[in-house]
């Protein structure tokens, strides 16, 4: 399992990551914690590139956060991805949600480059 947490703004954010089988399941959360979106990301072999769908609860808007960070995931593993985003905080104003979009999209780069790492040393075992 895969956990970092940021202070943000007035909040704090947490992405945690865990494996299903050969997939990934993140969930990016922060202030009052909710699910808001939820995306799911595809890796096709044959082109080499990344897809990825969302859904999105009435009055939320993480669609973009989540419908990016699953095709990141995706693209970089090769492998299916689900990402459950919710973050919340009242009366926010534009500069905390540049802010937090950033935070947060560093913190999915981290996931990344950790997947990448434990990768690399899997391979130097084998």
């Amino acid at each position: 399992m895969f956990r970092i947490t940021k202070e943000v703004s007035r909040i704090e954010i947490t992405l945690e990551a865990k494996k299903l089988g050969e997939d990934y399941l993140l969930t990016l959360t922060g202030g009052k914690e909710h699910a808001g979106a939820v995306a799911v990301g595809l890796f096709d072999e044959k082109s080499g590139r990344a897809s990825s769908s969302v859904l999105t609860l009435p009055g939320h808007r993480e669609e973009q956060l989540a419908l990016d960070s699953a095709r990141r995931v995706s693209k970089a593993t090769e492998k299916t991805s689900v990402v459950v985003v919710g973050i919340h905080v009242d009366n926010i104003s534009l500069e905390e949600i540049k802010e937090i979009v950033s935070t947060a999209e560093e913190m999915v780069g981290n996931f990344i480059a950790y997947c990448e790492e434990s990768d690399l040393t899997a391979r130097r075992n084998e």
